[in-house]
Parts: structure tokens; sequence; C-alpha cells
């Protein structure tokens, strides 16, 4: 287990009410990245060397168990990342993690073919774990000559999803996208909790 070096620590108030958000996709979706890139604390990652794919993504290291970091949204918002393992051989942690989870975003390789079939699977098993909103960003969009738009109805197409799931590229490098992609899904979460009470 391993602590990546915090960027800053932010002061939890005991008021705060946590909120589980689940980062999950295939092997070097960038899972690890994006909760390092937006997490206010040290995030916890449990990582182990891996021969698997490492030499074509230059990623030598995987997620076993889970990545942790957290994230505050004015005073009484926390919101709890966690971030799954990617290879299906760990796949026990994908439903443990699910658990109490507001919502999920789901991660796609862009130029990875292997990535986008995980990613259907991925996106099977996390619909059955839950009846929660999510949605799906495609990454490492900069390695490919094919435009945005382009991998997005790729991606929108594969996994089957219907209009109203939003698809969006994010780079887990930038704390900008990173933020919108949270920001959206914490949208997700209120319109589902308002739609509940119009209907309740």
């Amino acid at each position: 287990m391993r602590r990546v070096p915090p960027k800053a620590r932010a002061h939890r108030s005991t008021s705060q009410r946590p909120l589980k958000i689940v980062v999950t996709g295939p092997f070097a979706a960038g899972k690890t990245t994006l909760i390092e890139t937006i997490s206010e604390v040290a995030i916890v990652a449990t990582e182990r060397d891996v021969s698997e794919h490492s030499g074509e993504f230059g990623k030598p290291r995987t997620t076993v168990a889970m990545d942790f970091g957290r994230l505050t949204f004015g005073e009484d918002c926390a919101l709890f990342l966690f971030g799954t393992p990617g290879q299906r051989r760990f796949e026990v942690m994908w439903e443990i993690l699910s658990e109490g989870m507001i919502g999920f975003i789901l991660l796609v390789h862009a130029t990875d073919p292997r990535s986008l079939e995980e990613a259907a699977h991925i996106h099977e098993q996390f619909k059955h774990y839950a009846d929660v909103p999510y949605l799906v960003g495609v990454t490492h969009t900069d390695l490919s000559d094919t435009p945005p738009e382009k991998l997005i109805e790729a991606t929108r197409s594969h996994l089957g999803l219907p209009d109203e799931i939003k698809v969006v590229v994010c780079d887990p490098r930038s704390k900008e996208e990173v933020k919108a992609l949270m920001l959206s899904i914490l949208y997700e979460v209120h319109q589902r909790i308002e739609a509940k009470a119009v209907a309740g």
C-alpha cells in the first residue's frame, strides 16, 4: 500500500455529510490519476507490479484493491471517491466498493479497443449492483487522431447507452476537467433525488 503525497489537506467539519462516488473502468483508463488529481487529501492507493499490458501502456503497476480520496463542496458536502481495480481477476472488489454509492463514473481509454470491451462488461456489472446515476468519461483522447465527438459517439454506441446518460471527454490529469466531471455526477444525483421526491 502506498500513499501519494497530498497537494493540500482540507479541514473536515464534523457536520459534513459523506457521499460515496465510485470511479471504475478498465485497466489504464485513468482511475487512480483522476482521484489523485482532485483529492484534497493524500490518496490511499493499493497498487502492485503487473506484466500484462504494461509494455503497451507504460503502466507497470495496477490497482488491486481500491484507491481512496476525498473532495469537499461547501461546508456540508464531502465526496468520498473510491477507485476500483480495472482487471476482472479483482472483480470481487467491484461489488464490495459499490455498496452505498450514490453514483459512479465509468472511464474508458479512447485508444484501446479492448478498453471498450471491458468497459461494456463493467458497465453491465455496475448497473446490476445498484440503480444509481452514472456518467462515462472518455480518456486519453490526446493519443488519438479521431475527433473527440467521434470517440464519444463510438463509446455511446458500443456501450448501448441511452441518450440521457452523459458521455464526456475527460483528461484525468486536468483538475478543471475532473472537477467538471464531479459536478456533473452530483447534478445527476440531485436530479434523481428531485424526481423521486416529485414521484413519491
